[in-house]
């Protein structure tokens, strides 16, 4: 199993990234895919998650409104496309998997089993 995340980097706040897990050795179409992100000295957090089927997302409500996640089952890829980013922002941010997770666990940490090695983004002027 491969999750490998890509597309971090040094963005200055207000800024846009756009970070893209590729997926491989699962199902990917019978699991959801989340995005997780952990600052220095923090708890791991949900940034985000979507369903197998791309129908149903959970978002946490600090990035609500800025942050969206989005898949491609056929490339098997998961996006998180991050707008007016802010300091709070940084830390590294992970793509885990979770095969047959339900729309009522999607923001539950220990639905996913699969885990990649993350990206790290950093928010500085």
């Amino acid at each position: 199993v491969q999750l490998q995340a890509s597309g971090g980097g040094l963005v200055q706040p207000g800024g846009s990234l756009r970070l893209s897990c590729a997926a491989s050795g699962f199902t990917f179409r019978s699991s959801a895919i989340s995005w997780f992100r952990q600052a220095p000295g923090k708890e791991r957090e949900l940034v985000a998650a979507i369903h197998r089927s791309g129908g149903g997302t959970s978002i946490a409500d600090s990035v609500k409104g800025r942050f969206t996640i989005s898949r491609d089952n056929a490339k098997k890829m998961v996006y998180l496309q991050m707008n007016s980013l802010r300091t709070e922002d940084t830390a590294r941010y992970y793509c885990a998997a979770g095969p047959s997770v339900i729309l009522s666990n999607l923001a539950s940490r220990s639905a996913y089993v699969y885990w990649g090695q993350g990206t790290q983004v950093t928010v500085s002027s």
